[in-house]
């Protein structure tokens, strides 16, 4: 009875203990990650580091040197020599370690075998990713960072960079126009597509720049952030009469670039190699960011006489792309389908948009629009997106590189309410002014006037 009693206290607290840290790993794993992980998994790696590297077949035969050292001095046995490892640097996500490569050795090798090395220390996952030559760095991620996303705290701000989204590596995918000018987010019905846009309109209303819609779905988009917009078309005539505004400022910032450089009137804008950000800060015309939502929209018809106002938007639309960027013209485009059998010019817009985002969609050939022809591989990422994960995305660009990501939860309403803060960036164009679209006037709050107490009833 007595030993009895004493495995009753002694297993309470062991049964509390490990039922508490099964509910932080499952409810809070950033804390299990911090408390039991973080030091279960730096355990592992320090004990099985060179037993491991030699089960993935990432050590080397040792130098003659070597081998004669450890003879003179010691009868053990001379094992393979795994890459060297640096500092075990732990985060709030995972761990980071350096390792440099043995002679004979490539990246790719290492990434090769991510997979291995993931389950024998215990970890979500493990990304490799190159340093410099010879020396590389393995991220490994505790627990999966994209099931709740949670932005990191220290981002740093700057012009036409946007913190939109959480990578599965547990880094920050910031939207940076200045790399990236123009870009294709494509994604089914309730995939987070508006909440990525969302995101993009709330980081850039901020930022000293032009802000212009595109919304064919009369406004319902982008109709909330109309404080901070400088102009907005909501049906496809009024964008046809939009474009061209934007394309003559195109072409007047251009001549500016002339003037300014001494380069002749008559040079024709595809031969001017620089742009507005190597004028004067006091002369440099704002930024534009152009959002279009429902891209398909301009591209549809209904009668051939409609035809002809098609191509001339598309063709604007293009020549935005094409020469956009060195103008501070920017394109985001959005859509739930953009292929050929939209019609004339949409296989040459999507070659001008070096970006690419594909959240949920519904069919393989959606994807292979979106990532095909940059990253081939990635395509099938994009299809096993499943629908219980909302805002969950591939994105990848024109070097082949891709990646998961996901975009935190961002309400229309707060989104809304950064627009209304931000009002008084709104660049003065006037060239956009008739296009600016109208700010409903937010009622008065009634505020409760002071209790009037009955007077008491006297006899």
């Amino acid at each position: 009875m007595t030993d009895l009693a004493t495995l009753l206290e002694v297993g309470g607290p062991v049964a509390a203990l490990g039922g508490g840290a099964a509910y932080a790993r499952a409810r809070h794993p950033g804390v299990y990650w911090s408390t039991v992980g973080l030091p279960v998994s730096t355990v592992r790696l320090l004990s099985s580091y060179s037993s491991v590297m030699e089960a993935c077949g990432l050590t080397v035969a040792p130098s003659r040197l070597r081998v004669l050292a450890v003879k003179a001095t010691t009868r053990r046995e001379v094992r393979p020599v795994p890459p060297r490892r640096g500092i075990i640097r732990p985060t709030a996500t995972g761990l980071r370690v350096r390792l440099r490569l043995a002679p004979g050795q490539e990246p790719a090798d290492v990434a090769a075998s991510a997979e291995r090395l993931r389950h024998a220390w215990g970890v979500h996952a493990v990304y490799v990713t190159t340093v410099k030559p010879g020396v590389v760095e393995l991220r490994l991620v505790g627990f999966d960072v994209l099931r709740r996303v949670r932005m990191p705290r220290k981002l740093r701000p700057d012009l036409l960079r946007v913190p939109v989204a959480l990578r599965e590596d547990a880094t920050p995918f910031v939207r940076d126009y200045r790399t990236v000018p123009h870009q294709l987010t494509l994604g089914a019905t309730l995939s987070g597509k508006s909440m990525y846009l969302r995101h993009l309109v709330a980081g850039l209303a901020r930022q000293p720049v032009a802000l212009v819609g595109i919304d064919c779905k009369r406004g319902v988009e982008l109709a909330p952030f109309a404080p901070r917009l400088s102009a907005l078309a909501t049906d496809p005539e009024q964008a046809a009469e939009l474009l061209p505004v934007l394309v003559r400022e195109m072409e007047n910032r251009y001549d500016l670039i002339k003037t300014r450089q001494g380069i002749a009137p008559s040079t024709p804008d595809e031969e001017i190699t620089s742009d507005i950000w190597g004028l004067p800060e006091h002369e440099r015309p704002v930024p534009v960011v152009l959002f279009v939502d429902e891209v398909a929209e301009l591209f549809l018809v209904a009668t051939k006489k409609d035809e002809e106002r098609r191509d001339e938007k598309v063709t604007q639309l293009i020549r935005l792309a094409q020469l956009g960027r060195a103008a501070g013209i920017y394109l985001e485009v959005c859509g739930q389908r953009f292929g050929a059998e939209l019609g004339k010019g949409a296989t040459m817009l999507r070659a001008q948009l070096t970006g690419r985002v594909c959240h949920r969609v519904n069919d393989e050939a959606s994807a292979k629009m979106a990532l095909g022809d940059i990253a081939p591989e990635a395509v099938s990422a994009a299809c096993a997106i499943a629908p219980e994960r909302p805002g969950l995305a591939v994105a990848g660009d024109t070097t082949g590189g891709w990646s998961r990501i996901r975009t935190p939860y961002l309400s229309l309403s707060d989104a809304a309410e950064t627009c209304r803060e931000s009002a008084h960036l709104v660049p003065d164009l006037p060239a956009l002014k008739p296009f600016r679209p109208d700010v409903p006037v937010r009622p008065p709050v009634e505020t409760p006037g002071p209790a009037v107490l009955p007077r008491p009833v006297t006899d």
